[in-house]
C-alpha cells in the first residue's frame, strides 16, 4: 500500500536522488499523442498568442520512482507530402532508422544533406504530473491532477531550479509537495512561435497546509512508465517502412541523396552533430532536398507542435 507518510519523511532525501537522476541526464556519456488524452493538460492562449496559468509539478506516482519520463520523437513532412510523426526508438536506448538515415546524410559531408538532417532531428519532450492551481481560460480545470507534456524551455527552468547558476540561489525540488514552488506559466507568441522565458518558479512553499489533501492528489496521480514501455512503441522494420515511405526511399537504400551513402555503422547522435559548426547552406549544392512545405514543424520554443501537426497529418 502506497505510504504517504513515507513520502514526507523522504523529502528532503529524495531530492538528491532525483538531482541525480537529473544530472545524469545533463551530462551524456522521448509522445505519446496526447492530442485525444483527457488526461493531459494543455494552456490555451488568447487570439494574440499570449496564455498564463499556474500549475504544480507533482512527485513520482505511487509506485514509481522518478517524476517524470523523457521521449524522443520525430516530426517533419517528406517531399511526398507525407508526415513522419513517431515517437523514437532511441528513448529506449535502441537504434532507430530516422537517426541512423540522418547519420548516413551527415556523413555525406554535403551541406544539404545537413540541412535535412536539421528538419528532420529528433525532438525531445518530458511528460509530469501537475496540479492545476489556477487555469484563467478553463478555471473548470483548478484544482485538478493532469498530466502535462513539456519541451526543453520547460525543463530548462526545472533544471535551473534544482541546480541554480548563482550562490545566494537555494535549490529547490519543484515535485515536492512541501519545499517545492508553483510554476507561473507565461506564453508569449514570438517570431509566430510559443515563447516560454518569462515562465518563472513562485516562491517556495508547501502546496497545501492539510497532508491529507496532498495525499489524496497524490493517489490521483496517472502512471508516467507507460510512455516508455516497449510494447508502445513501434518495431524497427515498422518505423523503416514508414521513412522509406514519406521519403521515397528504397529499402536499399538507392534514391538517397547524391554522395550520403556512407557506411551506415558510423553512426552519431544527430543532436551532437548538430552542435559542430553550422556553416551557411548552398543552394546551389541542393539535391533531392525536400520542398519548402517540408520543413520540420518543431521550433525551440514551440513545445505543443507535435500535437498541431499530428492533426495536419490526420487530415491529408
Amino acid at each position: 500500500m502506497a505510504d504517504f507518510a513515507a513520502l514526507k519523511k523522504s523529502s528532503r532525501s529524495s531530492f538528491s536522488d532525483l538531482a541525480n537522476e537529473m544530472a545524469k541526464l545533463n551530462n551524456p556519456q522521448q509522445q505519446q499523442n496526447s492530442r485525444d488524452d483527457n488526461r493531459f493538460w494543455k494552456p490555451e492562449v488568447d487570439k494574440a498568442g499570449n496564455g498564463y496559468a499556474v500549475i504544480r509539478f507533482l512527485p513520482a506516482p505511487v509506485n514509481e520512482e522518478v517524476p517524470f519520463v523523457r521521449i524522443w520523437d520525430h516530426g517533419f513532412q517528406g517531399p511526398t507530402g507525407k508526415w513522419y510523426i513517431e515517437k523514437s526508438l532511441t528513448t529506449l536506448g535502441q537504434k532507430d532508422p530516422v537517426s541512423e538515415y540522418n547519420s548516413m546524410l551527415w556523413n555525406s559531408g554535403i551541406e544539404s544533406n545537413k540541412d535535412i538532417v536539421r528538419k528532420q532531428k529528433r525532438r525531445l519532450n518530458y511528460t509530469s504530473n501537475i496540479y492545476v492551481v489556477k487555469d484563467p481560460a478553463n478555471p473548470a480545470n483548478e484544482g485538478k491532477v493532469f498530466l502535462y507534456n513539456y519541451g526543453k524551455k520547460i525543463w530548462d527552468k526545472i533544471n535551473n531550479a534544482m541546480f541554480p547558476e548563482f550562490e545566494d540561489e537555494a535549490a529547490i525540488n519543484p515535485f515536492d509537495f512541501w519545499e517545492g514552488a508553483n510554476f507561473k506559466l507565461k506564453i508569449r507568441k514570438v517570431e509566430g512561435y510559443r515563447n516560454y522565458d518569462k515562465s518563472e518558479f513562485d516562491a517556495q512553499s508547501p502546496l497545501m497546509d492539510d497532508d491529507a489533501a496532498m495525499e489524496a492528489i497524490w493517489n490521483q496521480e496517472h502512471g508516467l512508465q507507460e510512455f516508455v514501455d516497449p510494447k508502445n512503441f513501434k518495431s524497427y522494420e515498422e518505423l523503416q517502412t514508414k521513412l522509406e515511405n514519406v521519403l521515397e526511399l528504397n529499402s536499399n537504400g538507392t534514391s538517397t541523396p547524391a554522395g550520403a551513402r556512407a557506411n551506415v555503422a558510423q553512426r552519431m547522435d544527430e543532436d551532437d552533430m548538430i552542435q559542430a559548426s553550422a556553416p551557411k547552406f548552398n543552394t546551389a549544392e541542393s539535391v533531392a532536398a525536400p520542398s519548402a512545405a517540408a520543413a520540420s514543424p518543431f521550433a525551440e520554443d514551440d513545445d505543443e507542435s507535435i500535437d498541431f501537426f499530428k492533426k495536419l497529418a490526420e487530415e491529408d
